[in-house]
């Protein structure tokens, strides 16, 4: 799609699960993508990765951590009737954990499909535990900027420390009070829009 639909090379962007797709495609093919900006990306290493759901449920009330530890069991169990609406109403309650303080709670989904995820998750768990997905980095030739909340359960040394070790040109911006979603955050959305109108060269217009 890139290659035939982009004018190459691209300025790529990619948000959590996608920001670890757009590394890959970096990785992959390093002459199509000029810089990479990867916001509020999953971490790269499987050491950190064990803190974020533990942080997560930690920022619920008992009552909603009771429902969210229900649902995650059951988007586990096969013979679910509706398994993308088990997994809506875990996105709903994470989406609550995730955030500072949010404009909204509205992620903009379209489409929740469980059968994917489990699809293609554990191989790239599996890659990031073994240090293959790591490794790709090598292969990146442009810049790569993070940015990140700093109150995003995604620990950022998860995606710091990992990272400037094989990116050689490597940079992350840590935004205050914010969470997993920077342009739903109540006070770090204009630093979020400030900062990505920089990093892809767009002049702001008063």
């Amino acid at each position: 799609m890139l290659l035939e639909r982009a004018a190459l090379p691209v300025i790529l962007v990619g948000h959590s699960w996608g920001a670890m797709l757009s590394f890959l495609v970096a990785a992959r093919y390093p002459g199509s993508v000029r810089k990479l900006i990867l916001v509020a990306s999953g971490v790269f290493s499987e050491a950190h990765a064990g803190e974020i759901m533990n942080t997560r449920m930690q920022r619920l009330s008992p009552e909603k951590k009771a429902e969210a530890e229900s649902l995650l069991q059951r988007m586990h169990e096969p013979g679910q009737t509706d398994p993308n609406e088990v997994m809506r109403g875990f996105g709903r309650l994470m989406t609550e954990a995730d955030c500072f303080l949010p404009l909204s709670l509205d992620t903009g989904c379209l489409e929740y499909r469980l059968d994917q995820f489990q699809s293609v998750w554990p191989e790239m768990r599996e890659h990031r535990a073994s240090g293959a997905l790591l490794s790709q980095g090598k292969s990146i030739r442009c810049p790569v900027v993070a940015m990140h909340g700093d109150y995003d359960p995604h620990p950022v040394p998860g995606i710091r420390d990992p990272l400037q070790g094989v990116v050689k040109d490597f940079r992350m911006q840590v935004l205050k009070d914010c969470g997993h979603y920077p342009w739903l955050e109540r006070r770090a959305r204009d630093a979020f829009c400030e900062l990505m109108q920089e990093e892809i060269g767009v002049e702001r217009t008063t």
